[in-house]
């Protein structure tokens, strides 16, 4: 039983990424989400992204390789927590020492199972770098007016399928423009749906949303200033996350952070992509 035990001990140690391990081994991972322009995505091979050029300066300020884990996402961002930071992935096991974009919510943090247990209780939160916000971009062609959310009920509108804007879309008003609205497997192709003509407008998230109207033309494809009714939550933070474990790592990875936001590097990474970086109240409170 003692040669067991010490065995097992043995491997948490070899598991373990505590920054001292991170920085003997001279590279850390860090996940990112697969194809999710602008904040991390692949051109040609080469990673992009806001999230990817956050992990870099990480990595640069740690001294190490950047080695991006790239993330497909799970049913729940619980799902990916699990997967990136605390188990792995269910087939190859790999962990991430840090993973971006993960919602910076007290209420999220401090979320419960059905018999009490935290949900998240294997995760450390912290870091939170933008204020993410739903947004919608119509085409002037077709909507060249767009103040409330009761064009819908004469406009086409497309949403990424399961999504919040899609479930808000379907569902709001009593399902008043259920009858108009589109899914897509992604923001991309209802994006380019709209370039075809077929709806008049997307509604996603904002940093999204300006990206693509950027890419497209901002012109010719603005972002709408209106509000949602009947959507619960409107804003929120998003920031990083590394296991319970290891919050020497957070505490090194919060001081970049706080560094480029000081120093005009933040926002000069958000503008390098066409989107206004809204800095999240955690920093003047």
């Amino acid at each position: 039983i003692v040669v067991l035990f010490m065995s097992l001990a043995f491997c948490m140690v070899c598991q373990a990424r505590s920054l001292e391990d991170i920085q003997e081994s001279g590279h850390v991972v860090i996940a990112v989400y697969n194809n999710y322009a602008p904040y991390s995505f692949q051109v040609d091979g080469q990673a992009q992204g806001i999230d990817v050029e956050i992990a870099r300066a990480i990595a640069n300020d740690l001294k190490v390789e950047l080695q991006l884990l790239w993330l497909t996402p799970d049913e729940t961002v619980e799902d990916d927590l699990r997967n990136a930071i605390w188990k792995g992935h269910i087939i190859h096991r790999t962990k991430a020492d840090l993973m971006m974009r993960v919602p910076y919510d007290k209420a999220f943090s401090l979320l419960r199972d059905d018999v009490g247990l935290l949900v998240n209780e294997l995760v450390h939160m912290f870091g939170p770098y933008q204020t993410e916000s739903w947004a919608v971009m119509n085409s002037l062609e077709r909507l060249p007016e767009l103040t409330t959310m009761n064009y819908f009920s004469y406009h086409p509108v497309g949403a990424e399928i399961d999504s919040v804007p899609h479930f808000y879309l379907i569902s709001a008003f009593g399902g008043r423009f259920k009858q108009n609205t589109t899914h897509y497997k992604s923001i991309e192709e209802a994006v380019d749906t709209l370039v075809k003509g077929d709806i008049d407008a997307v509604m996603g998230l904002r940093t999204q949303m300006h990206y693509h109207s950027h890419r497209l033309g901002s012109e010719q494809y603005p972002i709408a200033s209106m509000g949602f009714p009947q959507m619960a939550k409107q804003q929120w933070d998003i920031g990083m996350a590394v296991h319970t474990d290891f919050r020497a790592l957070s505490y090194a990875a919060g001081d970049v952070i706080m560094a480029m936001l000081n120093d005009g590097r933040l926002e000069s990474i958000f503008a390098k992509y066409h989107v206004p970086l809204q800095v999240p109240k955690y920093y003047s409170e």
